[in-house]
């Protein structure tokens, strides 16, 4: 059975929201020492990661118009699968830099 795009979409903005809500005023130093802070961040990337492979596999030509899409999916496969690996540096950076490209993308093709 095939997702929506719309579904999918929202998805991803309803993670990136979250991310930004639990990110707000907080520093880098703030999310190293905040082992929650850690996890939920970590949760919404693999919801965010999993709608973009979904998108991907669904429609091809949709989720090429989003940035560095096949870098957002594999963020999410390091997650789950080499969690053991990830650099919060890398991870904090993604949030500052990274995301709000991403929202914008996503809410232009809703």
């Amino acid at each position: 059975m095939r997702h929506s795009p719309k579904k999918l979409y929202e998805d991803v903005l309803q993670a990136i929201e979250e991310i930004l809500s639990f990110c707000e005023g907080r520093t880098f130093s703030d999310f190293q020492a905040d082992r929650a802070l850690q996890l939920v961040v970590e949760r919404e990337f693999e919801i965010i990661g999993e709608a973009l492979a979904r998108l991907r596999r669904e429609y091809p030509a949709l989720a090429g118009r989003v940035t560095d899409v096949d870098k957002i999916i594999g963020l999410r496969n390091v997650l789950a699968h080499g969690y053991d690996i990830l650099e919060h540096e890398i991870l904090w950076d993604v949030v500052e830099s990274k995301v709000p490209i991403l929202k914008h993308d996503i809410e232009q093709l809703r």
